[in-house]
């Protein structure tokens, strides 16, 4: 007899090729399955039900993914058979199912799409024989497309075109039509996968920053560029000595520095901004442009501006020796450094020379025997007071418990074919502090003068952290050998926070810590509303100082002039406050990942040549997939957890990696050997270079 549905009860629940030995082996099966379920929880009978939530969908490249609930319950674990097609970014609706676990949780199940996130995907087209024959009758062939982004364990069957070759990095427009790999169609060609340019152009267009300008406001833009200044309404500021200092590299020049001490030891600082506002008009293609750029993106070797370069780099950039508009805010400080009062005018300045961080730099530490002191004389009597007015405003900044989170930033150094040929540490010295810290007062002091007068203003917040955020730290920070009891109280002061980041500094884990700090903090945004800012430790605080380059700052100049100096009403900008908060906040995320991808592009391509070589590391971060390390360059990679020599187990309690007396954690040193660079995909695979330098 075949078997069937109506095979005996025997047959079915038979080993494989082997027959039942009778009641005894029976038995003995049952205790097995008894015994291998022993551990899992057992949910009561009353809490079986059911229910129905909406949220989106965020994939993994595993299959399974997890549920960002609307209602902000916990994310949802959903298995990579109950997806339902479901891809990363999609809005869908889930059936929460309760039932027996490993951990008690529940688990949901897509029940329909309601949203597609994305529409397009970006990959490498490739050609193999994977397609079933259904799909080769309807022409479809055997080309496919493997997405770069790793949420996405799909691939999209295409039909090249005739532009396109195996091979190529292509945008698919996507056609999802039922719960398994999609069709697709070539609707753009950036050109051989290994290319730079073809990575570069993809990263942009899978990114969503625009890059070409709408003719319209380009036009605007050149219009408003050549008109000429004039004095009405403003104040010239020609005696003053004013100055910038920026990155060598720099070209948007949109902040200068003056400095006076008055009497009592009092301090004037003026920080004179580029007066944006002027120059783009409400309610035009140009403010349209504006608002949905967001910041202007600064790559390796290139800057994709907010403006059109004829304002961002001419009319309104504060070049050296020529007459520019400006919102000057002066603003009065005590002795010690402390904010009295802000006031903030409409001004026509002149640099007198165009300041660079290096060679400031060099003259703070050399003074009148520095090469570059020709160049200051100038305005060296007005660098020397404001290296003193910095020291007590950076005193002040750490008697308020400020959070000073300095993670090692990369500089990409490249040849003239565009080339990366080196990556070292960006240094930071007290020039480029300095000018820090004068913006940082300004912020605060144009904050809390809009906020005295009642006057809407786009602040940037910054909340505390969020209680289960502080107790994966503390978990974190225990494992690691430190005093978390500071997490406990009531209210947290962020001189605590401080002090920490001091005892793993003398421990040699202040990377690993400030990574663990920054993943704990809640991320800064822009709000119509003032809720302070955690880690400045300052209850009002806005961006002012970069409206060449922010939206968020180009807001406040826009609300200085229209309420403030013009005397309209505040309720007329308390939307347009609103809708630049929350656009100012998405550009902002939008620029930091193509910013993020196109810095592991470079890395990567700079990192190819060393495949093979074994560098000094150490562990950035543990997971129970492998773990992250980091060179000294910057350059991060993974080792994979099959790769480690030997059976080691991820204990999250403790954020580490164990086999025997063999244990990894965060702040470890390691020798790596780097396998593996990928560029499309921003990613290095490294491996264990030696077990002694393992600790144990």
């Amino acid at each position: 007899m075949k078997y069937g549905k109506h095979r005996s009860p025997q047959k079915k629940n038979a080993h494989p090729g082997k027959r039942l030995a009778g009641h005894s082996a029976r038995s003995q099966a049952t205790a097995r399955a008894r015994n291998r379920t022993a551990h899992i929880r057992r949910i009561p009978d009353d809490r079986r039900t059911e229910e129905t939530v909406q949220g989106v969908f965020s994939g993994t490249g595993r299959g399974f993914g997890f549920l960002h609930r609307d209602d902000g319950a916990d994310d949802l674990f959903i298995p990579a058979h109950c997806t339902a097609g479901a891809l990363d970014g999609d809005r869908v609706s889930v059936r929460v199912r309760y039932q027996d676990t490993y951990d008690g949780r529940p688990e949901g199940q897509v029940l329909r799409i309601l949203e597609q996130g994305r529409s397009t995907v970006i990959g490498t087209l490739c050609e193999g024989r994977w397609l079933n024959r259904r799909a080769r009758r309807g022409g479809m062939g055997n080309f496919f497309v493997i997405p770069d982004d790793t949420r996405l364990p799909i691939k999209v069957r295409v039909t090249p075109t005739p532009e396109s070759r195996t091979g190529d990095k292509v945008e698919v427009r996507l056609r999802r039509r039922t719960q398994s790999d999609p069709d697709g169609e070539i609707v753009r060609v950036f050109g051989p996968a290994s290319s730079l340019h073809a990575n570069y152009e993809s990263i942009l267009a899978e990114t969503g920053v625009p890059v070409e300008f709408d003719p319209f406001a380009l036009e605007q833009a050149e219009a408003e560029a050549r008109r000429p200044l004039t004095d009405r309404g403003r104040t010239r500021r020609d005696h003053e000595i004013i100055f910038t200092i920026d990155g060598e590299d720099a070209k948007d020049l949109d902040d200068a520095v003056s400095l006076r001490q008055l009497a009592g030891g009092k301090w004037l600082l003026g920080v004179h901004i580029a007066d944006v506002s002027c120059y783009v008009p409400e309610r035009t293609a140009l403010d349209r442009a504006a608002m949905e750029r967001g910041t202007s993106v600064y790559f390796i070797d290139r800057v994709v501006p907010m403006l059109p370069p004829c304002l961002s780099n001419g009319a309104c950039s504060l070049n050296p020796n020529e007459d520019r508009y400006a919102l000057s805010a002066y603003l009065t400080l005590a002795p010690d450094g402390d904010l009295i009062s802000c006031r903030v005018e409409p001004s026509i300045i002149r640099s007198r020379v165009r300041g660079v961080y290096s060679e400031v730099n060099d003259l703070f530490e050399n003074g009148a025997r520095s090469p570059y002191y020709a160049k200051y004389r100038t305005v060296y009597p007005s660098l020397q007071k404001m290296h003193r007015l910095y020291t007590l405003l950076h005193e002040a900044q750490q008697a308020r418990g400020a959070m000073e989170l300095d993670r090692p930033e990369a500089k990409i150094i490249m040849n003239e074919k565009g080339e990366p040929v080196d990556i070292v540490c960006r240094e930071r010295g007290d020039a480029e502090r300095l000018i820090e810290q004068f913006m940082l007062c300004a912020n605060r002091g144009v904050a809390t003068l809009l906020t005295e007068r009642g006057i809407p203003c786009v602040y940037r917040v910054h909340d505390a952290p969020l209680p289960e955020k502080l107790g994966e730290l503390a978990v974190y920070l225990k494992g690691m050998g430190f005093d978390t009891a500071f997490l406990r109280k009531e209210k947290l002061d962020t001189r605590d926070f401080s002090a920490l980041l001091e005892q793993a500094r003398e421990r040699g884990t202040e990377h690993a810590v400030s990574y663990a700090l920054l993943r704990a903090m809640a991320k800064a945004v822009y709000s119509p509303q003032a809720t302070g800012h955690f880690g400045l430790q300052a209850p009002l605080y806005c961006h002012f100082t970069s409206p060449i380059r922010r939206l968020s700052d180009l807001a406040v100049h826009r609300i200085i002039h229209k309420v403030l100096l013009e005397g309209q009403p505040p309720r007329r900008y308390a939307d347009y406050a609103k809708r630049a908060a929350a656009a100012a906040t998405d550009t902002e995320l939008r620029a930091m990942e193509a910013e993020r991808r196109i810095e592991e592009l470079y890395k990567c391509l700079y990192m190819e040549r060393f495949v093979g070589t074994v560098f000094p590391a150490r562990v950035s971060s543990v997971t129970g997939f492998g773990m992250f390390c980091e060179l000294e360059n910057t350059c991060e990679g993974m080792i994979p957890l099959a790769e480690l020599p030997g059976m080691f187990v991820f204990d999250q309690a403790h954020q580490t990696l164990s086999c025997g007396t063999t244990v990894f954690r965060p702040g470890d040193p390691v020798q790596v050997r780097l396998e593996e660079c990928e560029p499309n995909r921003g990613r290095m695979r490294f491996s264990l270079a030696g077990r002694e330098t393992v600790q144990a």
